[in-house]
């Protein structure tokens, strides 16, 4: 035996080794063995053994079918290996302002059931009643291991204990979310997220911004949500609060009073609010309401939206200014938004950026459209999960 499989073979490297190859396979799914071995850098009877390890804890197998193409060489075709989205699943939520939605999901990111519901009680122990329910259902129905909950809301969430210490459009102030949950779902580990940092996750691990490692991502429904990866990395801060960018203002002092109890935030300008000003309907039109009208032709509908896109686009200068992103994601309703106003943004940002970053950046919309919130819901569970999958399913 060789130093390199002795290392290999001890404990932790091993642990260490095992939960690299179950990431790979998470996020890029089925991959020949013999692929694994170059890309883990070990030897094949290594890969083999590491292989075998998980699918004894259930969580991948392997057959000589089904993989992706490859050139043709002599012997065996080396066998394929898969993840097992039917052996452990997490569920994932997301609260919005008048719904949730859960969802669970399968190794790999497969949805396998979802359960969306109308949130008419917006207090949180309604809330988490209601989430609780719809949970407990679904883990009822589970073909496998349930091993947490994610939940995104829109509101500024503490990490270290699931706490929402402000969700304006929600109007909670200090919720103690995480522990509603766990008080109503013994056994089940929940972790509670912001909307928009759980977006980025997505968008960065399974969506557009896959290999990218500076990103943004914006989200304008009733608020605004968002989220920021800089160099690979969820940008935190001190208690979890970064990247509010929903609160910046661009408006002054004169600009419309927003929930949070400021003037001119940036969504004011370019929530669901304001487009539905802008389009001329009533502020409580529905988001079918809303889309509807953003997809109706003619020129008028984007020159009734000049001012949203203008306050995109310059709110958008800010954010290229301050983290020289190679990608904005704009998410929710902005995903309907943009295509009809991209040019008039695009000039606005171009206006208030300064030259070397905006020569850097693209302006995208999600690839994993609506679900980008509810699948990084999920994957905020994963992320545990797969840097030690034998303690996590050993526990």
């Amino acid at each position: 035996m060789n130093a390199r499989e002795t290392l290999a073979g001890s404990p932790d490297v091993r642990r260490t080794n095992l939960a690299v190859l179950l990431r790979h396979l998470h996020l890029d799914g089925p991959m020949r063995r013999a692929e694994l071995t170059e890309r883990l850098g070990l030897t094949r009877s290594t890969v083999a053994g590491l292989v075998g390890e998980l699918g004894r804890l259930g969580v991948v197998e392997q057959s000589t079918t089904g993989a992706p193409a490859v050139p043709a060489s002599r012997g065996r075709p080396s066998p394929v290996v898969r993840p097992c989205p039917l052996g452990v699943q997490v569920l994932a939520a997301e609260v919005r302002i008048d719904q949730v939605e859960v969802a669970l999901v399968g190794l790999g990111g497969t949805v396998l059931r979802r359960d969306s519901r109308p949130l008419p009680d917006r207090g949180p122990e309604a809330a988490a009643d209601l989430l609780a329910e719809t949970v407990a259902e679904l883990v009822a129905t589970a073909p496998g291991r349930v091993l947490g909950l994610g939940v995104a809301v829109p509101g500024v969430t503490r990490h270290d204990d699931g706490a929402v210490r402000f969700a304006p459009n929600l109007s909670w102030r200090d919720v103690a979310l995480g522990e509603l949950l766990a008080s109503r779902l013994p056994g089940t580990r929940v972790q509670v997220v912001n909307d928009g940092d759980a977006g980025a996750l997505a968008e960065h691990l399974r969506g557009v911004a896959r290999g990218c490692a500076d990103v943004v991502f914006v989200e304008g429904e009733v608020g605004v949500g968002s989220g920021v990866i800089i160099d690979g990395r969820p940008l935190a801060g001190a208690g979890g609060y970064a990247g509010e960018l929903g609160h910046m203002a661009v408006a002054g002092p004169a600009g419309r009073l927003c929930r949070c109890g400021s003037h001119g935030c940036w969504e004011t300008e370019i929530g669901r609010h304001a487009v539905a000003r802008a389009l001329g309907l009533d502020l409580g039109a529905s988001r079918a309401a809303l889309v509807e009208a953003l997809h109706a032709p003619g020129p008028e509908v984007t020159a009734r939206l000049d001012r949203v896109a203008r306050h995109l686009g310059a709110g958008l200068a800010t954010v290229v200014n301050v983290f020289n992103p190679r990608l904005i994601v704009l998410g929710g309703l902005l995903r309907e938004v943009y295509p009809r106003v991209s040019t008039r943004v695009q000039r606005a940002l171009l206006d208030g950026a300064l030259a070397a970053p905006a020569e850097q950046v693209r302006v995208v919309l999600p690839e994993l459209g609506d679900d980008a919130v509810l699948l990084g819901a999920a994957e905020t569970v994963w992320q545990r999960v797969l840097l030690d999958p034998v303690g996590a399913l050993a526990s």
